[in-house]
């Protein structure tokens, strides 16, 4: 049997985070995944990291994140594709630039760079998109990267400062202190850390719902998009808990490709692509830029975001929803796996040490589902 200071359950972004942190803390650290690193819902995403304001909390999350990732991005390899490409948060009209200027003075306030474009302004920085839309607000220092050979790069860090990996080993059970894989291997770790994304198996307990999600990649035309592209809308599309939604986001990469998005479903845990919703996700993309029309698709493909009911991570032991004492969570990301996986990771570690954190942990603990179920009993 092996022993560990910390066994991480799950090699996405978030779980190869995670064991780089560890890591670099001197602890002993090991990964189990069943499949490919980096292969889950890491493969599935857009690669966006951005500064979102749905809340306070989240606010705060992912501009620590945005800042860690541009603190890593001199190290970080070619593969990894990570440019400021910036963000364009487009106004279809005057109410949403009503929007664009609050979210301008929340930015303002925690001193992220953003810019408010006029009709012309936005034009000329996106000539793509469709006359007659009111204006927009540019934040110039969100970045995009390709996920999976970010994942691939804080995994192989990790192991650099030693920590190991079980490729290929299913984690069929946790009791305290205790990883049992499939093949019989009992691992034994003074913290355990589920960093699952939509597989509850281990803890079924977990309060998280799959949120599917599609996506396509088209053929390379280089020039044709200078930013990440976000409809006002998005926000509407995001908070909506139930029904299906769609939204204009594009993103551009460094092949020359474009990424188009996005789409929301709720019980539809099919991995196949709904023809539907992916109709109604490029009909809504072609409104915003008609000249998409005329491109070629590549590929499409789906995947799930871990979505909690508060919309915030889990991050910090599991008290409250498990009587394990050494199980902690790294899980319910939603869609800002990829911007928040370094936070997280510097988030979880500062708790296992016992140091003070760069911003308040207690947002994204998980023993506040416990108080947020008895508000609602």
């Amino acid at each position: 049997m092996r022993d560990y200071d910390v066994l991480i359950v799950g090699a996405g972004i978030v779980g190869c985070a995670c064991a780089r942190e560890c890591a670099q803390e001197g602890l002993r650290v090991g990964v189990i995944e069943g499949n490919v690193p980096g292969g889950g819902a890491t493969a599935a995403g857009m690669g966006h990291v951005v500064v979102m304001d749905d809340s306070p909390a989240q606010l705060h999350l992912t501009r620590y994140a945005r800042a860690l990732w541009q603190q890593f991005a001199p190290k970080l390899p070619s593969s990894v594709e990570y440019e400021a490409r910036g963000t364009l948060w487009i106004a279809a009209d005057e109410e949403e630039m009503t929007e664009v200027h609050k979210k301008r003075s929340t930015y303002a306030e925690a001193g992220i760079r953003a810019e408010v474009l006029n009709e012309a302004e936005l034009a000329a920085e996106e000539p793509e998109l469709r006359t007659g839309l009111a204006g927009g607000l540019l934040v110039p220092d969100d970045g995009v990267i390709y996920p999976p050979a970010a994942a691939d790069w804080l995994l192989r860090e990790a192991r650099a400062l030693g920590a190991t990996i079980d490729q290929g080993s299913t984690a069929i059970s946790v009791s305290e202190g205790r990883v049992q894989l499939a093949d019989g291997t009992t691992l034994l770790s003074e913290r355990i850390v589920l960093a699952t994304g939509t597989d509850c198996a281990l803890l079924p307990t977990l309060p998280i719902r799959k949120r599917k999600g599609h996506l396509l990649i088209t053929d390379r035309y280089p020039g044709f998009l200078h930013h990440q592209l976000v409809e006002l809308g998005y926000l509407k599309s995001a908070h909506s808990v139930e029904s299906d939604s769609v939204a204009f986001n594009i993103q551009p990469r460094r092949t020359g490709q474009l990424l188009i998005g996005s789409s929301r479903q709720y019980g539809d845990e099919s991995s196949k692509s709904d023809a539907a919703i992916l109709t109604r996700m490029l009909e809504r993309a072609h409104a915003y830029m008609p000249a998409l029309a005329r491109l070629s698709g590549l590929r499409v493909w789906t995947g799930f975001r871990a979505a909690t009911p508060d919309k915030l991570p889990l991050i910090g032991p599991a008290e409250g929803l498990s009587n394990n004492r050494t199980l902690w969570l790294a899980v319910g990301f939603e869609g800002l796996g990829i911007t928040n996986a370094p936070a997280a990771a510097r988030l979880l570690v500062d708790q296992v040490l016992g140091r003070a954190s760069e911003i308040n942990p207690a947002p994204y603990l998980p023993q506040r589902m416990i108080t947020q179920a008895a508000i609602h009993a």
